[in-house]
């Protein structure tokens, strides 16, 4: 296996780069937007195809550089359900898992810290976010946070993991890089406490300053979805009415891009045929099952997926590839429920 631990000085942030060989796949989480270059170079030197960038939680003491990575290598951006972001490809929930080649992240909610904090599962580490930390757990004040979830997630999920379980946090403040699930029951100042009520009044009293990039830092990450308008300025794009108009024409075809657990999990819209995104660059080349449908059988490509950041990024991959009459449908399967549109399910 592939691990790397990634440091930014500046907001004393833990970055971690996975993949299972060289040449294969990897994930990314909690990316910095000033050390995007150094992750790309990083790539390059271990012919890696990033195709998953994962944030525990909205940061406020740093810009993420999801939204950056996904710009530059159209990789899959991955939070919580509960992240309040615009756009984001995947949203996922607890007991979810996060694939990738000889890579798999068992989903974690473990909220407190913010609403939206999650940590997730290696079968020997865990990546923690800023829920535990070494030697200190997360602050509660602020972006929703709750010291009594956060005593839940802590004392109810991560510190049942067995013992020897590697923890590897969002941040470090002292220079420490990995601790175990053992080693903070013991020795965490903030875990020695005999009840949720003394925990409660601990993280109620810290009297923390802000961290300096908040004011920034939430605001930016709050929007990091890809621009769909400059996909609907070039023609590209769909209305949820006007895709309705174009269901069952005989010279179009539907194109779901999301992966079977979503499709499992929220249906799907009628007629559509399963192309995953993962999948895309081999369907859309010559020979390839979508520039087979669209460049041989003359059909016109529609693209969707979850919220619409995977279909826009389609089409522009279909554009590039000579498909210049695919589109996609705007806001994804989400928009189409909103505007009330049919959905069926769908057994994977």
């Amino acid at each position: 296996m592939i691990f790397r631990q990634l440091f930014d000085s500046v907001s004393c942030t833990y970055t971690y780069l996975i993949a299972s060989r060289h040449g294969g796949e990897a994930l990314i989480i909690d990316p910095v937007l000033d050390k995007v270059e150094r992750y790309l170079q990083l790539l390059t030197e271990l012919d890696l195809k990033l195709v998953k960038a994962i944030d525990t939680h909205v940061h406020a003491d740093h810009i993420t550089g999801v939204g950056a990575l996904r710009d530059r290598t159209h990789c899959v951006t991955v939070m919580g359900e509960q992240s309040g972001v615009d756009v984001v490809s995947v949203r996922v929930r607890d007991g979810d898992c996060i694939d990738a080649e000889g890579i798999s992240l068992r989903v974690c909610y473990t909220p407190g810290h913010t609403d939206d904090s999650y940590s997730f599962l290696m079968a020997d580490r865990v990546f923690t976010g800023d829920t535990l930390l070494i030697r200190g757990t997360g602050r509660t004040d602020f972006q929703r946070g709750d010291p009594e979830a956060q005593y839940d997630s802590l004392f109810n999920k991560l510190l049942k993991l067995p013992e020897e379980t590697l923890v590897y946090p969002a941040h470090d403040y002292k220079g420490d890089t990995v601790s175990t699930i053992a080693e903070e029951r013991a020795f965490n100042p903030r875990l020695q406490v005999a009840s949720r009520a003394e925990y409660v009044e601990l993280m109620n009293n810290l009297k923390l300053p802000n961290p300096k990039m908040m004011d920034v830092a939430v605001p930016a990450n709050l929007r990091m979805g890809l621009h769909q308008d400059e996909i609907e300025a070039r023609g590209w794009s769909l209305t949820c009415d006007e895709a309705t108009g174009l269901l069952g024409a005989p010279d179009v075809v539907l194109v779901d891009l999301r992966e079977a657990a979503e499709r499992e999990r929220h249906g799907e819209i009628p007629g559509c045929v399963h192309a995953p995104y993962a999948e895309l660059r081999e369907n859309v080349a010559a020979g390839g099952l979508l520039h087979v449908l669209a460049a041989a059988a003359g059909k016109r490509l529609v693209f969707y997926c979850a919220y619409g950041e995977r279909s826009a990024m389609a089409v522009q991959s279909a554009q590039e590839a000579g498909l210049t009459r695919a589109c996609h449908i705007k806001g994804g399967l989400d928009a189409w429920k909103k505007a009330d549109g049919a959905v069926s399910e769908t057994s994977v």
